[in-house]
């Protein structure tokens, strides 16, 4: 997952309440690194030796750490391997082939309603409604006490670590251009992104873009959503459409942490906040399906679509809407089968918790 979203302390969490033999190693401890890095089995079995249970922390800051791994899975019998990662851990593809059926991956999100609904009620969620679009929920943020501290914290994460991963480990010359990028997206969420209008606007050329989303992609900080189609030839496909996983970093890259009546972007800032949450609580609740969002040529559309079970279900996100509305006359003729609903203030907690 992104840095700042917890997995340190999850790790340690867990740790504590552990049965296991376990012995933790840090991706920053000099040590860890040049016994886990060198691939030879002797040191690492002699380093793991007496343990049932091998945490190592930050292990994307250890060279071939998934060599490693896979010599402890392979060698040693009955012990288990937990690693956390922040996004690097991706770029640099250390996860991959040498680990296949062997590991199991976990996804760790800036927090979840499905998590805040354990400390709050449905009432308390909503009165807070305006809070999440606007600060988003990193951890650090949720707990801080004031508006003027969350915004610090977001402009320290935004500035700090949301990038670090794509500077340290790409050819990337600086955070200008990528902050540039970024705020274009910012502006566009909702809507179909042109990778060529988005080249001018930066000034630099289409297929770095394109290699620039795609690491925004792996760190964590957008989340690609594609046009769903049959083939019909009225359908747009090529076209992707991106949300922040953070509505906080977000509006941090914009500079707007407004209040929602004085806010001209509530619309999209909902749409934003109910993909990533419907995201959140299909990966933590083990749901599986192919999401897309659809719309034809002559603007008819349907923010998110949802391909599973063999069924298509189609939903439509609505602020001051508070009616049901019709679906599209397109996508009722083109899947008849498939389901339509409108999510609203009212029903949204239903669609995410």
């Amino acid at each position: 997952g992104p840095r700042r979203v917890g997995k340190t302390t999850i790790l340690n969490d867990f740790l504590n309440h552990c049965s296991f033999a376990y012995k933790l190693a840090s991706g920053d401890s000099i040590v860890a690194q040049e016994i886990l890095s060198s691939q030879n089995f002797e040191r690492i079995k002699e380093y793991a030796a007496g343990y049932e249970l091998i945490a190592i922390d930050e292990a994307q800051k250890i060279p071939h750490v998934v060599q490693c791994i896979k010599i402890l899975v392979d060698q040693v019998s009955g012990i288990r391997v937990i690693a956390t990662g922040s996004s690097s851990f991706e770029l640099s593809g250390q996860v991959g082939e040498p680990l296949t059926g062997r590991k199991h991956t976990l996804t760790l999100y800036p927090i979840a309603q499905l998590e805040l609904a354990k400390l709050h009620n449905r009432f308390e969620l909503q009165e807070r409604l305006h809070h999440w679009l606007i600060f988003g929920t990193y951890p650090e943020v949720v707990v801080a006490g004031t508006n003027s501290e969350k915004q610090k914290i977001l402009e320290e994460i935004t500035h700090s670590y949301l990038l670090k991963d794509i500077l340290e480990l790409e050819r990337v010359k600086g955070s200008k251009v990528l902050l540039d990028l970024l705020r274009l997206i910012a502006f566009q969420i909702g809507s179909e992104v042109s990778l060529s209008e988005l080249a001018a606007q930066v000034g630099i050329d289409v297929k770095t873009v394109a290699r620039y989303l795609d690491l925004f992609e792996k760190s964590y900080v957008l989340y690609n959503l594609r046009g769903f189609s049959k083939n019909l030839r009225k359908e747009v496909t090529k076209k992707s459409k991106y949300y922040f996983y953070d509505t906080g970093v977000r509006n941090t890259i914009i500079s707007n942490f407004n209040d929602i009546p004085l806010r001209n972007d509530v619309g999209v800032l909902w749409e934003n906040f109910l993909v990533i949450e419907r995201l959140k609580k299909m990966s933590y609740s083990s749901l599986y399906a192919n999401s897309y969002f659809w719309r034809t040529w002559d603007q008819q559309e349907i923010d998110l679509v949802e391909e599973r079970e063999g069924k298509l279900f189609g939903y439509e996100f609505k602020w001051k809407e508070q009616r049901t509305s019709k679906p599209p006359r397109d996508w009722h003729a083109s899947y008849p089968e498939a389901s339509h609903e409108t999510i609203t203030r009212e029903n949204y907690l239903d669609f995410i918790l």
